[in-house]
């Protein structure tokens, strides 16, 4: 994310956001497929869909690690929500004084700090959470990131693309489209599986 971010700053930003791009599925993605099989190769299929719970070795470990995911997880959560900040502060703030305002501050930490409690409280509340991210993973990740940008780059390419460019970009939406909704189905088979032995703050 930091490339990209920093790609935008100075030009030429398309190439730079290019390169950035390059970058990050291609070095960028080694970490997250080792953690994926790796973790797979030592904990097996019956692994907590939150890995650091299947983990045993030294306690300080653990902890660093889980303050790394709570790190990351706050960023992605502020990432995420900015729509909705922009939203709430749009459609309820006053609109009046500057954005230190104290009447405008006082709102923005109250808004927004509300919005993240309710998100922390329904995630503490649901002990198979990891269900439904893989549910709105499967139905949000995999098109928006590869379908829709492979289908995006073949409407205004098409007709400047081989026929092996147009293959290729056709066989990345139809197998990430099929690949989602495989995903779809696991994942609300899980949920299933998963509630009938629900309870409220079954991991706390």
């Amino acid at each position: 994310m930091l490339p990209e971010i920093q790609a935008t700053i100075r030009p030429p930003v398309v190439k730079n956001m290019e390169k950035a791009l390059w970058f990050q599925f291609t070095v960028g993605s080694l970490p997250l497929y080792a953690v994926t099989f790796m973790g797979y190769w030592a904990y097996g299929s019956s692994t907590s869909s939150y890995l650091l719970n299947s983990v045993h070795g030294p306690a300080w470990i653990k902890v660093v690690a889980n303050l790394s995911a709570f790190l990351q997880t706050v960023i992605a959560l502020h990432i995420f929500a900015s729509p909705m900040y922009e939203y709430l502060d749009t459609r309820f703030g006053s609109g009046h004084g500057g954005p230190f305002a104290i009447h405008n501050v006082v709102f923005r930490v109250g808004v927004r700090g509300g919005y993240l409690a309710v998100n922390t409280l329904v995630a503490a509340m649901l002990p198979f959470l990891g269900d439904f991210m893989s549910l709105t993973g499967a139905l949000s990740t995999f098109p928006l990131t590869f379908v829709l940008a492979n289908h995006m780059y073949l409407m205004v390419k098409g007709p400047k693309l081989s026929a092996f460019q147009k293959g290729w970009h056709w066989l990345n939406v139809v197998g990430f489209s099929l690949l989602s909704v495989t995903a779809a189905a696991a994942a609300l088979r899980l949920i299933i599986l998963d509630s009938s032995t629900y309870h409220l703050f079954a991991d706390m």
